[in-house]
């Protein structure tokens, strides 16, 4: 076999088609967030959250574009933490690495202890901790495989989420247009301003609803881990992060919109999912199943990430490392996956939730919390990479995907984040979760330090 014929073992593979990369970033943009937590959202703006959407999702949209160009600027990166180490230092890029597989370690802990919750639908006396077990172990088994393996799962999760959404928005419209009868009243655009107004808590209840709206379009940078795994990257990744802008105005600002013109936002529950909310008050009892099997594959489909995620990120912070455990990390197997990664990741998080049973709920719900916040952490290194790589370059970046308005659009993310963190210093239990992700932040950076030191003085 000739030299260029065999196969780059250090290489990751390339078996991500143009459909998987497309849905996965849709899926990236729809989970439980949505499906459970908007209710809590709903009941802080009332239709006001619409906006709340829009603005997030232009943010978003602009993080991917910065991710982009530099997802595109080198090809041959494992992930863009390794972008963050080049242009802000070791040091910072040990952090975002270590943080990120963390964040989707709990990230994952929570979806699968949630699996469990949501068979006890069907299931009431099934053990909470065997479903969610058995989906681990599917999922795990799926991604060790190949890469295309994961895409393919990841598609289908994703196909279920989008005929959901697309069947409440034709439900949605159906029902304004013939102002149908509801049991508080008739469906209309009236009610969207009907009761209380377009900001019925005013400018307060609409700032805090923000968190919460941020938290929900987590994950929607994992495209940039799909980056070296995709068969034609320069096409697929602008095709794909383009796309996040009618996504999100179809699948979040639109399922919504439709929600609260079919039934007046004031009758959500912030503890209940205002799909099953609506669905059953207008005599769909079919409604509550139908959506807990919608969301335990949103929940199945996060977990899957999660798997993917970590697995590639603890293959990138330990390549070319020096010590058994970092080798053994940082090796792929045969079909060009990181298996040892993946395996050492879902033990992990098959530990974590054994954990999670024994932990008061408080505990595991702060750890959460930490987890989701140090995504802002994640989101604003990216930014300045991004500044800083342009920078460097001057003049010279890439033509065909850069950056619109750099840097203007650079610096209001940044303005953004920060008035994240400004919201999440208003509500006691989210700044406990602030502070807590600040000093494992600064907890990492000074385990860094000491390894470099111990490092020097061995030399």
């Amino acid at each position: 076999m000739k030299a260029s014929e065999q196969p780059a073992n250090d290489q990751l593979s390339r078996g991500l088609k143009s459909r998987h990369v497309q849905l996965i970033a849709i899926g990236g943009t729809i989970g439980t967030g949505l499906f459970l937590g908007a209710g809590q959202s709903i009941h802080l703006a009332g239709p006001s959250i619409l906006i709340a959407y829009l603005v997030t999702g232009l943010v978003c949209f602009l993080l991917m574009r910065a991710l982009g160009e530099l997802l595109l600027s080198d090809l041959k990166t494992h992930s863009y933490i390794d972008f963050i180490k080049k242009y802000l230092g070791e040091r910072t890029g040990f952090v975002a690495g270590w943080t990120y597989w963390v964040c989707w370690i709990t990230i994952a802990m929570a979806e699968i202890t949630a699996v469990g919750e949501y068979m006890q639908f069907w299931f009431p006396k099934l053990p909470q901790w065997i479903p969610g077990v058995i989906i681990l172990i599917l999922l795990l088994a799926l991604n060790s495989v190949n890469v295309s393996a994961f895409g393919e799962t990841e598609f289908w999760f994703a196909i279920i989420k989008i005929v959901a959404i697309v069947a409440l928005i034709a439900v949605g419209i159906v029902m304004v247009v013939f102002s149908v009868k509801t049991p508080v009243g008739h469906a209309g655009l009236g009610n969207l301003v009907n009761y209380g107004g377009f900001l019925p808590h005013g400018m307060k209840g609409f700032v805090l609803s923000f968190q919460m709206v941020l938290f929900s379009f987590i994950g929607i940078e994992m495209v940039g881990m799909t980056a070296s795994e995709t068969e034609d990257p320069k096409t697929v990744i602008p095709k794909a992060i383009d796309n996040i802008p009618i996504r999100i105005i179809l699948f979040y600002v639109g399922s919504l919109f439709f929600l609260m013109a079919m039934y007046p936002w004031r009758y959500f529950s912030e503890a209940h999912s205002p799909f099953v909310q609506v669905f059953t008050n207008l005599g769909i009892t079919s409604a509550a199943a139908i959506i807990n099997f919608v969301v335990l594959t949103a929940a199945a489909s996060s977990c899957n990430s999660a798997l993917f995620s970590t697995g590639r990120m603890l293959f990138s912070l330990t390549y070319g490392g020096k010590s058994k455990f970092a080798r053994q990390m940082g090796k792929l197997s045969p079909s060009q996956v990181p298996r040892n990664a993946l395996w050492f990741s879902t033990l992990v998080i098959g530990l974590a939730v054994l954990l999670n049973l024994l932990m008061p709920g408080k505990v595991f719900s702060l750890i959460a919390s930490v987890s989701t916040t140090c995504f802002i952490f994640i989101w604003g290194a990216i930014v300045l990479a991004h500044l800083a790589y342009r920078k460097k370059v001057g003049k010279q970046p890439s033509k065909k995907f850069r950056m619109p308005f750099f840097p203007i659009s650079d610096y209001l993310i940044l303005a953004f984040l920060g008035f994240i963190t400004i919201v999440l210093c208003l509500k006691t239990e989210t700044l406990i979760a602030l502070v807590a992700s600040l000093i494992w932040l600064v907890v990492l950076y000074v385990i860094k330090i000491v390894n470099e030191k111990v490092h020097a003085s061995t030399l």
